[in-house]
């Protein structure tokens, strides 16, 4: 079987009963909500952490962009509260 046929065949990561402690660049971005050009500029203005390196391989720690993902900016205040808004909603 020619190499590129058996590469299409394997799966890009198993799946897990859990999630990864590490994730590459794509997973990460991902996780966040957004495109691989933004989280690397969220990376490089230090929104995001810096990967670390296992072997050869560049991940990211989930635990950590949580972290760095709680610290992001919340959207600009309305003129509404959070208490009136969830009083309107029911």
């Amino acid at each position: 079987m020619p190499r590129s046929a058996r590469a299409q065949e394997r799966p890009e990561r198993l799946a897990l009963p859990f999630a990864p402690k590490g994730l590459s660049r794509l997973e990460a971005a991902r996780y966040v909500g957004v495109s691989t050009t933004t989280f690397d500029e969220m990376v490089r203005e230090r929104l995001m952490p810096r990967p670390k390196l296992v072997g050869t391989r560049v991940l990211w720690d989930r635990a950590q962009i949580d972290l760095f993902f709680e610290a992001l900016p919340e959207r600009e205040a309305s003129q509404e509260s959070d208490e009136e808004i969830l009083e309107r909603l029911g």
